[in-house]
């Protein structure tokens, strides 16, 4: 029987992977991987001048993402992960550079990047995709109160979301899970977390049975 070595939460930002990775590494015993959002020093920046930092701030995340895959794969216990490498490459960075953000150069050194490390990648066991309409975001992104994320604008977060339909619709590189979370409140409502606990034990029963 195979180990369970990498379990992975994707999704826009304010669709909730952070709190889920939290609530689900504290349910099934797993080490949380968390996104270094506080610690990237160009996040801030970025969000006020987009064009500037684009890539900067991508690069930082491009690299401290790999550094977490090595990590998982050095350890012997499962690990969940908030947020994976192929986001920052298949959605963020090329929505920026779609956007104008980033430029023609800058995205191939970036890719370039990108397609040395993902050599070295092994897909998550388990991906889940926390699917989550505008308002459901904008509600998470406004309760968490990081000021720097207020600047957000709407159709940033709509062509994300174009984005990730896009990726998700043909992702085959391991078993997914997707939840819609626009009618679930998995901090609040037990019901609602037991509800994802139970979809993932489907998907974990299935994966190593």
């Amino acid at each position: 029987m195979n180990q369970l070595k990498h379990i992975a939460i994707c999704g826009n930002i304010g669709s909730g992977k952070t709190t889920l990775t939290e609530k689900l590494a504290r349910h099934y015993g797993w080490n949380p991987l968390y996104e270094s959002v506080d610690t990237n020093p160009y996040l801030r920046d970025f969000y006020q001048d987009m064009t500037k930092w684009a890539f900067h701030v991508q690069i930082y995340f491009l690299n401290s993402r790999f550094r977490q895959v090595n990590e998982i794969h050095g350890n012997d216990k499962p690990t969940i992960q908030d947020r994976t490498i192929y986001e920052d490459a298949y959605i963020f960075a090329a929505n920026l550079h779609q956007s104008g953000h980033i430029s023609d150069r800058d995205y191939k050194s970036y890719l370039d990047i990108f397609q040395s490390m993902i050599t070295f990648v092994k897909p998550p066991d388990l991906l889940i995709y926390l699917k989550a309409g505008i308002p459901k975001l904008v509600r998470q992104i406004e309760k968490r109160g990081r000021d720097f994320e207020y600047s957000i604008r709407l159709d940033y977060l709509r062509q994300l979301n174009k984005h990730y339909e896009n990726w998700i619709g043909s992702y085959s590189d391991g078993r997914l899970l997707t939840i819609d979370v626009d009618h679930l409140d998995f901090v609040e409502n037990i019901d609602d977390f037991g509800f994802i606990v139970n979809k993932v034990d489907l998907e974990l029963n299935n994966l190593f049975s």
